[in-house]
């Protein structure tokens, strides 16, 4: 099983621009994500797929491979797909890693990795709830399974709805997951679902991945036990660099 790691990086973020190259303990963000993702040993390649020359010339300097793409892209999974035609070698699998994960665990991949067997046409992570204010946020994107561990549905709001039941006590009542944001597609697959037009569930919620279930397509799921923590705003950057400090030198896996 071949399976290529691509990091979508792009300059024009609307809440942080240049955070691609925000700096994290000396190191450029989308360097560091790459670092990690490296020590993977189920990809068989990790590619940084970018739009904008500075953040490719920080990748060349840190040793990573790197893949110039459109500036058009409305998504990183666009990218990827762009990436995946422009390199023009065989895989089975493509993972895309996000550029703004800084902290990603490499064993979050590789759980990914596992559920990979020619079969699964697309395939997440998702992680238990622990907080009720992550079951509220409308940041926070819920997920609901069937019994094969595949996604029924994800939503911005908490699903199922517990009917007669206080809100208050909902998290208390069931096991809720909340979806981790890293894909992996099957190579033929990656190419039909980057051509679909979108659906009406995903102009509702914002969610790509509904416009591959409302299209057909299954999105098999992975449990990590790891938290994630992405980097959507400076504040976000000054937590994260917060939590760095305070958890070294054990910080990187």
């Amino acid at each position: 099983m071949k399976i290529l790691g691509i990091i979508p990086s792009r300059w024009g973020s609307t809440r942080f621009p240049g955070k691609a190259l925000a700096d994290i303990a000396g190191t450029p963000m989308v360097v560091r994500v790459w670092q990690q993702a490296s020590q993977c040993p189920e990809l068989s390649k990790v590619v940084i797929a970018t739009d904008h020359e500075p953040i490719a010339d920080a990748a060349r300097a840190a040793g990573a491979a790197i893949c110039m793409t459109s500036p058009h892209h409305p998504s990183g999974t666009d990218r990827c797909a762009d990436a995946l035609q422009q390199l023009g070698e065989a895989y089975d699998y493509v993972i895309n890693i996000q550029g703004d994960e800084p902290f990603i665990d490499p064993r979050q991949i590789s759980a990914l990795a596992q559920v990979l067997d020619g079969e699964t046409q697309l395939a997440t992570l998702v992680k238990r709830i622990a907080h009720e204010d992550e079951l509220f946020s409308p940041n926070v994107v819920k997920v609901v399974l069937n019994a094969r561990s595949e996604g029924m549905y994800f939503s911005r709001e908490p699903i199922p709805h517990l009917r007669n039941v206080p809100r208050s006590e909902w998290l208390e009542q069931r096991l809720w997951l909340k979806h981790i944001g890293i894909y992996a597609y099957r190579c033929d697959i990656l190419q039909e679902i980057t051509k679909l037009p979108q659906g009406w569930l995903e102009n509702i919620e914002s969610l790509e991945q509904l416009r591959w279930l409302e299209a057909g397509y299954t999105i098999r799921t992975a449990e990590t036990q790891l938290e994630s923590m992405g980097i959507d705003t400076p504040e976000d950057l000054e937590r994260a660099l917060a939590t760095l400090k305070n958890t070294a030198p054990s910080s990187t896996p």
